[in-house]
């Protein structure tokens, strides 16, 4: 019934957009293959930043080279494999790797399936300190910290929080009926994905419900709320920019 009429959740607007799951159309990307990608945020909406989706069929892979960007890599389902400095990773769901820019890479399905968010942004340096290395970790070994005296919301940061660093990533978890405190306007700009269950975002002056698989833009200075709904716990994973002067 929601597919008559033209009705649709997603929502573009200046400051934000919402992209129900699925929506967005797959397209091609260079150097991958047996793959469907999605190019869910980029910089032709607004963004300083890109966040991709990418579904490896069997013998999904690719190979190359990260350029001017750095990526964020995050495992959501199936298992994969990810060779950085001649080292193989294996990656399972809640896995994670960053791969500075200049690194040469080669990401594949090490199952029939397996589902990636990649997260890229141009390196910005600062004079005489050295730009990150690559490395590999996992959600679980990543203590939760609440937020901002919240009950039952939590974050995980996932990047280190060094100068070095100008970029963070975090896994936000809320349980039911869990509330930002106040509406947030950060000067940071931010790129997320649910990775389960159901909340309901403030965006601006609007209101939108979000679930598993739907994907969120926001502007810096885009006023933001959320809250947790249903009868099980809410997360996602979010982007956002860091440790740089904004001029």
């Amino acid at each position: 019934m929601t597919d008559l009429f033209g009705f649709s959740r997603n929502a573009v607007h200046e400051r934000y957009a919402v992209f129900a799951s699925g929506s967005v159309a797959s397209s091609y990307l260079p150097g991958w293959e047996k793959a469907v990608c999605q190019v869910l945020i980029s910089p032709a909406l607004g963004a300083r930043f890109s966040q991709i989706l990418i579904a490896l069929t069997k013998e999904g892979h690719c190979a190359g080279n990260t350029g001017a960007n750095q990526y964020f890599v995050y495992l959501l389902e199936g298992a994969a494999t990810i060779l950085i400095e001649a080292r193989k990773h294996r990656l399972e769901p809640g896995s994670y790797a960053y791969l500075p820019a200049g690194q040469d890479v080669q990401i594949a399905s090490a199952a029939a399936a397996a589902r990636l968010l990649i997260f890229q942004k141009r390196y910005e340096p600062l004079p005489q300190l050295a730009q990150p290395v690559g490395f590999v970790g996992h959600e679980r070994e990543v203590k939760g910290q609440p937020i901002r005296g919240a009950d039952g919301m939590r974050w995980q940061s996932l990047l280190p929080g060094q100068p070095a660093f100008d970029m963070a990533v975090n896994l936000v978890t809320c349980q039911p009926g869990a509330t930002l405190p106040a509406v947030e306007v950060p000067g940071m700009e931010r790129g997320l994905l649910m990775v389960r269950g159901q909340a309901i975002y403030r965006l601006a002056d609007d209101w939108h419900p979000v679930q598993a698989g739907d994907v969120v833009w926001m502007a810096s200075y885009c006023p933001q709320w959320f809250a947790a709904v249903g009868q099980a716990p809410a997360s996602f994973i979010c982007y956002q920019n860091a440790n740089r002067d904004p001029m």
